[in-house]
């Protein structure tokens, strides 16, 4: 189990809200409920699962962040408000994540002890309202925007926004989105691909008139040959 004041240090270093990580100890949701689950965890690793449910059930009516025993959770998890957040019996978070209010980590299908859940890598931001469904992995450093629904696996350094949630690569540039807290400023790839749309009517257009100039010269230039040969005869 991971230092607890280390965790609430690295909550107060990205929360330009807190105050002070005595402040996100006893008066921030996320944490607590992330506290709380680690206890969960433990016990329900013990096959103690009606303990652990238990504690899960409690956290959820305290905080209303919904975690299950079975989760896995890597260092310092910050969910950020919180409520409504759900995490699922598979899912498994890794290291200096953020998540946001309405954020679902959900499964697909009912097998019983099978992957069902996502897994996200080190330093993912997860956006308010976002639903991540699948047993698929989301790779370190992306950055899922809100209220995006992402289905399918998220390569590292990559932004995804939209219904269904669409990929944008960020030439490259490694950074650490969950430090950032930056839900707003997404590329938008609906928007791109109109542009890219537009360019290319245009570039049309252009050749399209380019195609009628020649053509008006080639017509003028028959009427010329014809009306010479006329006046020869």
């Amino acid at each position: 189990m991971f230092g607890w004041y280390e965790e609430a240090k690295s909550i107060y270093e990205r929360d330009p809200a807190a105050r002070s990580p005595w402040q996100v100890i006893f008066q921030y949701p996320g944490y607590k409920a992330v506290r709380r689950h680690r206890i969960a965890h433990w016990f329900h690793k013990k096959g103690l699962y009606f303990i652990a449910r238990a504690i899960s059930e409690r956290t959820r009516h305290k905080t209303g962040i919904e975690i299950h025993p079975g989760a896995k959770i890597g260092k310092c998890l910050f969910i950020d408000h919180g409520m409504g957040v759900v995490i699922g019996e598979t899912a498994e978070i890794g290291d200096y994540c953020t998540i946001y209010h309405g954020v679902t980590l959900g499964g697909t299908g009912k097998e019983k002890g099978k992957k069902r859940h996502p897994t996200i890598g080190n330093n993912v931001l997860i956006g308010a309202g976002a639903k991540i469904l699948g047993p698929f992995k989301v790779g370190d450093n992306a950055k899922i925007g809100a209220n995006a629904v992402v289905t399918s696996e998220v390569e590292p350094n990559t932004t995804v926004v939209g219904v269904p949630g669409r990929a944008v690569k960020r030439g490259g540039e490694k950074i650490r989105p969950s430090f950032e807290l930056d839900q707003i400023h997404n590329p938008d790839p609906v928007s791109q691909e109109f542009c890219r749309l537009r360019n290319e009517i245009e570039h049309l257009k252009k050749q399209l008139r380019q195609y009628e100039d020649a053509l008006n010269e080639l017509k003028a230039r028959l009427e010329n040959s014809d009306n010479d040969r006329k006046t020869k005869e």
